[in-house]
């Protein structure tokens, strides 16, 4: 258990409680705890981290949720709420929209996330099953960008999509939108909102997020009818960051919420790498911090295909990962290996013996899908060949 504390769930200043690595083993394991967590994800002040700490006392979402209705936990008003809330009116809005629950324990969670301080137990999806959408960079940057600027974020997702990666970002205007953009070229974009995933139900299909919605990915941790609010899109950068295995930055000002989703980046162990620009300019601010502390320098879509270990010949995609083919323990063991990790942190998140773990491993690295460098295991697409 880590050693970070936050306000207790219900909001109170002086009751401090420990928040755990993640959700107890069961607590999304009946369908009643998956009907729990569709009330527990759409009250207002029930955030993640609040969540997560409230799990130490309620080890399920029903036991949870039993103790917000009966006033121990939580805001008055979300007390309230979830009592009269019926999970099945929300099971009915997530069907009117197209749109699916997936909780953090289910298969097409993304693994990514476990890394996060605060996971949200449970993701709402339209679109592709997100097993799909593998590898990924995150892209982020100003909302007020320049035509350079939206043009070189163009031409990098684009470059990315060509070669078989998927672009993520927050469909936000400016650089998240132009990223978007570039990666529909090629039909490999996810979008990560921070409202509700009912969102495109209520726009014109012509728009972007519509164009994603039929060809790639939406996301939110918030279920139908929870309206965009300002602090819900911090909380998007976190998702957006874990999602990917590195995060290009394009433009910034100093304070830009790029620099929380490249912290969280940096927290979770993800390459980062920034597009720099003149000097004088308030929105090069941000990529100039990260290159300054360490993150990667880049010019374009070359520059950090190269970084990734992907050769812009057009023939890349086939050398990326396929589930294709792949029995379901090889897919799984491909999900936790999202970075280079020792045999026996694989076999501990995969509730596997060290041999077994071994075996595995050494399939994979046969099929030319991971590979052993100084006695660890990693993808063949994390690190640049020699």
């Amino acid at each position: 258990m880590r050693a970070d504390t936050a306000r207790a769930a219900d909001g109170t200043d002086d009751a401090k409680q420990a928040i755990p690595e993640n959700y107890p083993d069961g607590f999304a394991a009946t369908a009643a705890d998956r009907r729990a967590l569709l009330v527990l994800s759409s009250l207002r002040g029930l955030t993640a981290r609040r969540l997560l700490a409230l799990s130490v006392s309620g080890p399920t979402a029903s036991a949870c949720l039993a103790t917000i209705r009966r006033g121990a936990a939580g805001s008055e008003s979300d007390r309230a709420f979830a009592r009269r809330l019926d999970p099945d009116d929300v099971s009915s809005a997530l069907e009117a929209c197209g749109a699916r629950s997936i909780a953090f324990d289910e298969p097409e969670y993304p693994r990514r996330l476990d890394g996060l301080k605060d996971p949200p137990a449970m993701l709402f999806v339209r679109g592709v099953d997100l097993r799909e959408v593998d590898p990924v960079v995150a892209m982020v940057g100003a909302r007020n960008c320049s035509p350079t600027g939206a043009e070189i974020a163009r031409d990098i997702a684009s470059g990315l999509a060509r070669e078989g990666w998927w672009v993520v970002s927050g469909a936000a205007r400016g650089i998240d939108a132009a990223s978007h953009e570039g990666a529909l070229e090629h039909e490999r974009t996810v979008a990560v909102l921070g409202c509700g995933i009912d969102v495109t139900h209520r726009v014109a299909k012509r728009t972007l997020l519509g164009r994603i919605d039929r060809t790639g990915a939406l996301v939110s941790e918030y279920p139908p009818g929870v309206p965009a609010e300002p602090f819900r899109f911090p909380a998007r950068n976190r998702i957006v960051a874990g999602m990917a295995e590195a995060l290009v930055v394009v433009e910034g000002a100093a304070g830009s919420g790029s620099l929380i989703s490249a912290d969280h980046a940096i927290d979770l162990g993800r390459h980062v790498f920034a597009v720099p620009g003149p000097v004088t300019s308030p929105l090069t601010h941000a990529p100039h911090e990260l290159i300054r502390e360490g993150a990667g320098l880049i010019r374009g879509p070359d520059d950090l295909l190269k970084d990734l270990g992907v050769s812009a010949s057009g023939a890349s995609r086939a050398a990326l990962r396929s589930t294709r083919g792949l029995t379901p323990e090889e897919v799984r063991a491909l999900d936790v290996l999202v970075t280079s990790m020792l045999p026996e942190v694989v076999a501990g998140k995969m509730g596997l013996t060290l041999p077994e773990a071994i075996a595995l491993l050494t399939t994979l690295e046969i099929k030319g899908l991971v590979r052993n460098v100084g006695g660890r295991v990693e993808p063949v697409h994390v690190r640049a060949q020699a």
